[in-house]
């Protein structure tokens, strides 16, 4: 049976200002979504191939390597990496502190969705995106949730 259409007096809409600021912190989270994809997989190669190259960093997250190169230099200007031309990138001990932020961030989602029974593919793709954009208070509760 197909689900029950809602009628118009049923939708409410929130106080203009409290929407407003949940609007503002979706904008908020995608401004600094780039930079913890960028800092959390420098981590990841420096982890498994003991070095990150900025061609390394295009192929897995599918963009040019003039883009990859924008962003390490504006990654460098904020103080999250260190990087030479033609060098590996590093992380300095800020771009470190964020990337076991995010890491940690996406490993306890990944973890509940998987409670929850989602298949393990569909979780890694459905936390990264989750991940950015996700309050303290909820993921707290998931932490707990996968904890029991």
């Amino acid at each position: 049976m197909p689900p029950k259409a809602r009628k118009k007096a049923d939708l409410t809409l929130a106080d203009p200002k409290i929407q407003a600021s949940w609007f503002a912190r979706v904008r908020s989270a995608r401004q600094t979504e780039t930079t913890e994809d960028y800092v959390e997989l420098i981590a990841d190669l420096i982890e498994v191939q003991q070095e990150a190259r900025a061609s390394d960093l295009a192929a897995r997250l599918g963009v040019s390597a003039p883009t990859v190169s924008n962003a390490v230099s504006r990654l460098q200007d904020e103080g999250y990496i260190e990087s030479k031309p033609y060098r590996s990138i590093f992380l300095t001990e800020k771009g470190r502190k964020l990337a076991r932020k995010c890491k940690g961030r996406h490993q306890i989602i990944l973890e509940f969705l998987i409670r929850l029974g989602v298949d393990p593919e569909t979780a890694e793709f459905d936390a990264e995106g989750i991940e950015h954009h996700i309050s303290e208070q909820t993921l707290q509760l998931m932490k707990e949730f996968g904890g029991k």
